[in-house]
């Protein structure tokens, strides 16, 4: 075997793995999605609770709406419930180039990307949800009746569920980058200021709605988010020393 392809096998080996691991998470979304398919209605049952009442005034206009929105909402929650197995097949193909201390600190705080994920996703659904569409559907009812479209509502329900869900990893995100020496708790305390806006940035792109209120009740959350991520850089800055 000549020099040139001793060099290339790796390199080939390498792609191999990325496609395998590719089509093993699009395999576990496909798994999670069969699944969710089953429970379709129930989904969108559950999604129409922050509505509470006013749900019954959700319609839909078209002939393909509600099916093109059930396969929407299975697919979506078929990605949510794969989602530990793709996380898991995005770190197994990463672990070659970290670590025996780098893999141990990965699988510690593994379980933890899920959970921060599910308690976004929880509350998102029974805090920032409620008065959020409580104002979207009572938003001038005096002058004319408010009859969104099923389709738009859902959209709306997932969008506010998957984007909150994603910025309560930040304390997760934030611990990882100081494990590794990218980011300092003094840094961080040092940006306070920077990310109070920043919050406020993005709770506007997350809400549908614009009003004061609405915002703040995603922006608090981001706030405390980061002030936890300062305390566990800390932590992690101890256990450093501790071991040095």
């Amino acid at each position: 075997m000549t020099t040139a392809e001793e060099h290339r096998l790796p390199i080939t080996q390498h792609f191999t793995e990325m496609r395998q691991r590719f089509i093993r998470s699009l395999a576990g979304i496909g798994v999670g999605t069969a699944i969710a398919i089953f429970f379709g209605f129930d989904i969108i049952e559950v999604l129409k609770g922050p509505a509470g009442d006013l749900a019954g005034q959700l319609v839909a206009i078209e002939m393909l709406e509600m099916i093109s929105l059930y396969f929407r909402v299975s697919l979506t929650a078929g990605f949510i419930l794969a989602m530990p197995w793709v996380l898991y097949q995005f770190f197994a193909f990463l672990m070659p180039a970290f670590t025996q201390k780098e893999k141990r600190f990965i699988f510690t705080f593994f379980p933890f990307i899920v959970i921060m994920f599910l308690s976004g996703v929880a509350f998102a659904y029974w805090v920032a949800m409620p008065p959020a569409v409580q104002f979207l559907f009572g938003f001038g009812a005096e002058t004319i009746e408010v009859m969104p479209r099923v389709s738009n509502y859902i959209d709306v329900v997932l969008r506010l569920l998957v984007g909150i869900g994603l910025a309560f990893e930040l304390p997760i995100i934030l611990t990882a980058l100081s494990a590794v020496g990218i980011v300092t708790s003094k840094w961080l305390a040092s940006k306070r200021k920077i990310w109070l806006v920043m919050a406020f940035v993005l709770a506007a792109f997350i809400t549908p709605t614009m009003d004061p209120i609405n915002q703040a009740i995603v922006a608090g959350p981001l706030i405390v988010l980061y002030e936890l991520s300062i305390w566990l850089t800390k932590i992690v800055k101890k256990g450093k020393k501790a071991k040095s």
